[in-house]
């Protein structure tokens, strides 16, 4: 019984590090997309493909904030 109860720990334990470094990494991809969109509205003129490419990383930046929740909250424990 104790050797089952640890390797549900040890999968909580993997399961934790693997949503910790999946947020990491969109929390990174997030800010480079913010970045991205910021150089593009400085500009004082921008082309069609530049307004273009500013509403699909917009667009991305909000689907990603979206994933990041999601992450966030598979491994918050549930409030009771």
């Amino acid at each position: 019984m104790a050797d089952a109860q640890l390797r549900l720990e040890d999968d909580v334990k993997a399961s934790a590090l693997r949503n910790s470094q999946d947020l990491q990494q969109l929390v990174s991809e997030h800010q480079d997309l913010d970045e991205r969109i910021r150089r593009l509205s400085t500009l004082s003129y921008r082309t069609d493909q530049q307004r273009y490419e500013e509403s699909l990383l917009k667009k991305r930046k909000l689907a990603l904030k979206d994933r990041i929740e999601a992450v966030r909250r598979q491994a918050s424990p549930p409030a009771s």
